[in-house]
């Protein structure tokens, strides 16, 4: 066999030239995504970004008012817009607009998160003109009533009553963490909005509201899908240019203080069967190289069945049946503007104590602070988050990349930070993972919540009087 390998070789040798010696494996090509950024005169931020690979086309519209900088005395207030945005406006009547998409055969949405409130719609890109027009149109002037206003509160107050008041687990973690980990009101207040607070919203304060923070200039209009570039800026400009702009109330200072002590809180759920665990750490800035080493450690950590507190908590102990991360409850670690949380939760069995849950997570956190990862981990996680963009991008139809487009707009300044993620990953070692969890995964920079859940009934003896006996 060996000599016929020989000749083999010889022979094509012989024919071909001599074999060159095996290439290194060369980096993954980058995908770029088509980015055209312009603003029009009145402020009003336009962003484009066309794929002809299906015949489908993304329209948002992103505003820079969420949870987070609400009037105070008004929680739940920019939660409660999101609602009004769909009660009608200058020439579409009451859920006009729904009908108006849905006719079209489109599918929208909108929320309301830390950092913005968002609409959009997914239709079939010869209904682009539509979607434009519809979204320009309520921009231009919602129908705002008294009518309008009672029926969404009541809307929003069952909301809050579903969600959060009448279910297990209710506002667990997002809702309930940053109120405990955080010392700014802007990132501590209950986002969800207190019920005496929507009672107590007027007419007078949707007027004003609506008016300050639904304006051009505190927005980004994206356009993702199959059109042509100036065709559809042609469109967002006549339809969106004569909006006039408004003079933008200023912002409120949303930075945190340094946590220099470990927050422990525990809440009571009655209606919760097993008992909850959440910790929370404060994240790096946005954007600096130790954000982007914190998504990596939350890969390595928390990312998936092969991550490091899976195995230590599911597969080898068996505290938990699962356990979950973000850098963001609400969204990605891109989409989100201002101080953020690094959260791992899981739920356990009551024979399961939070005590020995929390000494194995410390085990597997302190091992990524007392020495750098190793390689093959280091770029397993990189393949990881590379696989976790792409896939972000192309999800519910293409909504991902639309959302990430308008969030680098409405942040930044620069949507085209889409294209430089993957690079800025790149850049990380092993050992800036470690410095950053040495500063950031420290106990005096976290918080912990348990709940608790209801009382476990015992059991039903039999009596005398039962028919079993």
């Amino acid at each position: 066999m060996k000599a016929r390998l020989a000749i083999s070789a010889l022979a094509l040798a012989a024919a071909f030239g001599p074999f060159a010696p095996a290439a290194e494996p060369s980096a993954p090509t980058r995908a770029r995504v088509p980015v055209d950024y312009r603003k029009l005169p009145n402020g009003l931020k336009v962003v484009l970004s066309p794929d002809h690979t299906s015949p489908t086309a993304v329209v948002g519209v992103y505003y820079n008012i969420g949870f987070r900088i609400e009037p105070r005395d008004r929680t739940g207030f920019a939660h409660l817009f999101e609602h009004l945005m769909f009660q009608g406006s200058k020439n579409l009547g009451k859920m006009e607009f729904i009908k108006l998409v849905q006719s079209n055969g489109g599918i929208l949405n909108g929320s309301t998160r830390f950092d913005f409130t968002n609409y959009f719609e997914v239709v079939p890109a010869n209904a682009l003109k539509t979607a434009l027009w519809a979204e320009a149109d309520r921009m231009r002037g919602l129908a705002i009533n008294q009518d309008n206003l009672v029926n969404q509160q009541g809307v929003v107050k069952n909301e809050v009553k579903v969600n959060v008041r009448n279910r297990p687990y209710g506002g667990f973690p997002w809702l309930d963490v940053p109120q405990i980990a955080n010392a700014n009101w802007f990132n501590a207040h209950n986002f969800y909005g207190d019920l005496k607070d929507l009672d107590a919203a007027t007419l007078a304060d949707a007027e004003s509201f609506f008016k300050a923070f639904y304006a051009p200039n505190n927005a980004v209009l994206v356009v993702t899908g199959d059109f042509e570039t100036e065709a559809a800026f042609a469109l967002a400009k006549e339809y969106f240019g004569s909006i006039p702009a408004v003079a933008q109330p200023p912002k409120p200072d949303i930075s945190e203080p340094r946590q220099d002590k470990e927050k422990k809180a525990s809440k009571s759920d009655p209606l919760a069967p097993r008992p909850a665990l959440a910790i929370a750490y404060h994240a790096p800035a946005r954007n600096t190289p130790e954000y982007y080493a914190l998504g990596l450690l939350d890969q390595i950590l928390a990312g998936g069945n092969d991550s490091r507190l899976h195995e230590a908590l599911v597969r080898r102990t068996g505290l938990t049946g699962e356990v979950e991360s973000s850098i963001n409850a609400l969204g990605n670690m891109f989409n989100i503007a201002g101080p953020t949380l690094w959260t791992v939760s899981l739920f356990h069995d009551r024979d399961k104590s939070a005590d020995a849950v929390l000494k194995t997570f410390d085990e597997e956190v302190e091992k990524v602070r007392s020495a750098p990862v190793d390689k093959a981990t280091f770029d397993r996680a990189l393949v990881k988050m590379r696989s976790d963009l792409y896939a972000m991008q192309e999800s519910f139809v293409g909504f991902g990349r639309a959302d990430l487009l308008a969030s680098f707009a409405l942040f930044d300044d620069d949507p085209e930070r889409i294209n430089h993620l993957e690079e800025n990953f790149a850049k990380l070692t092993p050992e800036l993972l470690q410095k950053t969890a040495q500063e950031y995964l420290r106990k005096t920079n976290r918080t912990i919540l348990t709940v608790e859940p209801k009382a476990e009934e015992p059991p039903k003896l039999p009596t005398a009087s039962d028919p079993k006996m």
